[in-house]
């Protein structure tokens, strides 16, 4: 089992923020059948106080409960008191609009870590493994 960092604005939702935008196809079922297989998942996002509750509310409304909210674990205090605190969420795996090649859909999301290979390709339009070795740019 896996902790998944989630981030929300452009992941789960159209990029709208403040408010929060239409869902992003299969989102949430994609999220729930998560949960279901065992896998920690953590809202991580850029959201705070109340515009954070709303997105909480939100994912709650659709059957998502969140392991945890912008931390590593639910028990985790916030910088108050705790110098050891980190805004850097520990996860296994990170699922963010941001990231290098952009976001799959939910769907190949789901099928990319239920069969254990959770990564995108460099080239979406190819298949994960050709066989072929591919050309490299630089020489060594």
């Amino acid at each position: 089992n896996m902790t998944i960092a989630v981030d929300f604005d452009g992941t789960i939702v159209e990029h709208k923020y403040p408010k929060i935008g239409e869902e992003k196809p299969f989102a949430t079922d994609a999220l729930r059948m998560l949960i279901k297989d065992h896998h920690r998942l953590i809202l991580w996002t850029v959201r705070e106080g109340k515009l954070l509750d709303e997105a909480v509310e939100w994912c709650r409304k659709r059957g998502v409960e969140f392991w945890a909210v912008n931390r590593d674990y639910p028990e985790e205090n916030g910088p108050e008191g705790n110098k050891h605190f980190s805004r850097k969420v520990k996860a296994d795996l990170f699922i963010d609009d941001c990231q290098i090649g952009g976001l799959p859909g939910w769907g190949e999301i789901y099928h990319m870590i239920s069969s254990g290979n959770p990564f995108v390709p460099h080239n979406t339009d190819e298949p994960y493994d050709t066989g072929k070795k591919k050309k490299r740019f630089w020489p060594f």
